[in-house]
């Protein structure tokens, strides 16, 4: 005996199959590049990513980074580095590998171990999450906080802040009762400084002082530095500082049990040196060498990048944790 399959025209089938069609197209739509299902994903507030993923992502940038610090090659790491990371380890590894064609000879794997990942719950993109360790180099009690952020569905997991806080110094992150942390917006009100507005500031600061940001290594004492080296004989030094916000240099930051929030942002900065009239400058690091564009006679233009984090409170001023600069390039002026 035959069973009844129903009707089974050409209309009907047609209708049916493009109905199996607008499904099996919305269901791929739901899914995300690591294979988990969202609802209207782009609206929806959700973890950034899963502890599992995040542990992969932390994986996947320890081994590009060692490859391309080993062979001095930024092509080895580009795509698990963006933002301000980027550049600093960009020029580091152009200079690495314009001085040393062989590859690193002080090669040393970059091992970071204790990842505690500090996952926000948020809508859209870009997502980010920031990975607490620790490392085999320096201060074995430092924690390292890398920024991993993703701008879309298609793109890997890239590192945009690589700070190192010392031990004691790291906040303590406000969670939800899923241990999920809640992110901070650009535009915050209710912190002392939107931590959109931090790179702006802080260039502000280093040109004119006030009482924005807390004394310290890299807000008081920087400037005290740069006004001794300003004019000495035969040597004058111009400092332009400008924020980076935009893309994947965006501030990010995470709300702390406080009220306040620790935050992540980007700045650029340019030292010229210029010497007087029949005096001689002269450049002896290898590494401003290996990025100098351009012939050296009387001035001399070096660019940075640096990614700072610091505390953001409710109230009161801005608190340094960590400050990472790297040279990005030179510049030789007759």
């Amino acid at each position: 005996m035959s069973r009844d399959r129903g009707d089974r025209s050409p209309r009907t089938l047609r209708r049916r199959n493009r109905f199996a069609l607008a499904t099996a197209v919305a269901a791929a739509v739901s899914l995300t590049a690591s294979g988990c299902v969202v609802v209207h994903g782009e609206r929806e507030v959700v973890p950034t990513v899963t502890r599992a993923e995040a542990a992969r992502a932390l994986t996947d940038f320890l081994t590009a980074y060692n490859k391309a610090d080993k062979e001095f090659n930024r092509s080895l790491d580009a795509d698990r580095v963006t933002g301000a990371l980027a550049d600093m380890d960009g020029g580091k590894l152009d200079a690495g590998r314009r001085n040393n064609p062989d590859g690193n000879s002080r090669h040393v794997p970059l091992k970071l171990t204790g990842a505690r990942f500090v996952i926000p719950r948020k809508a859209g993109w870009p997502r980010w999450f920031v990975a607490d360790t620790l490392a085999n180099k320096g201060r074995k009690d430092a924690h390292w906080l890398l920024v991993f952020t993703r701008s879309g569905a298609s793109k890997v997991w890239a590192v945009s802040y690589l700070t190192i806080v010392q031990a004691g110094d790291v906040p303590a992150f406000k969670t939800d009762k899923d241990g999920w942390a809640e992110p901070v917006t650009a535009d915050d009100p209710s912190l002392a400084v939107q931590p959109g507005k931090l790179g702006s500031a802080y260039a502000t600061y280093l040109k004119s002082g006030g009482d924005t940001f807390a004394p310290g290594t890299h807000t008081s004492q920087w400037r005290e530095a740069r006004q001794r080296s300003a004019s000495k004989p035969g040597m004058a030094r111009q400092y332009i500082d400008r924020p980076l916000a935009k893309g994947d240099y965006a501030p990010v930051g995470l709300r702390t049990t406080d009220g306040g929030a620790l935050v992540f942002f980007a700045t650029q900065h340019y030292e010229k040196q210029t010497a007087a009239q029949g005096v001689n400058l002269t450049v002896t690091d290898p590494n401003i060498k290996a990025l100098l564009t351009g012939e050296v006679r009387q001035s001399l233009t070096l660019e940075f990048v640096s990614d700072q984090a610091v505390r953001d409170p409710a109230d009161g001023p801005v608190e340094f944790l960590s400050r990472v600069q790297g040279l990005t390039g030179a510049k030789g002026e007759g």
